[in-house]
């Protein structure tokens, strides 16, 4: 199994990730660093989560058949 890191940074408001938290909005899509477009569940943002929203650089994880393995905030 090789892992596939893409490298992004995001900048979601509080008020805008109540759509997220709410289920009204399940997934995120961002255009990553090298250009690459992905989308991934928007739960798995749920430990960066602080009053001002989430914000910063961060690393998520792919294994072969593109499901989640991880995700780091650099």
């Amino acid at each position: 199994m090789n892992a596939r890191k893409v490298r992004f940074t995001l900048h979601i408001s509080a008020h805008e990730y109540q759509q997220y938290y709410s289920g009204s909005v399940r997934n995120v899509v961002v255009s990553a660093n090298d250009g690459r477009i992905i989308q991934f569940p928007a739960n798995i943002l749920r430990p960066f989560i602080s009053h001002d929203g989430i914000h910063g650089e961060f690393v998520i994880e792919f294994d072969d058949s593109n499901k989640f393995v991880s995700i780091k905030k650099r």
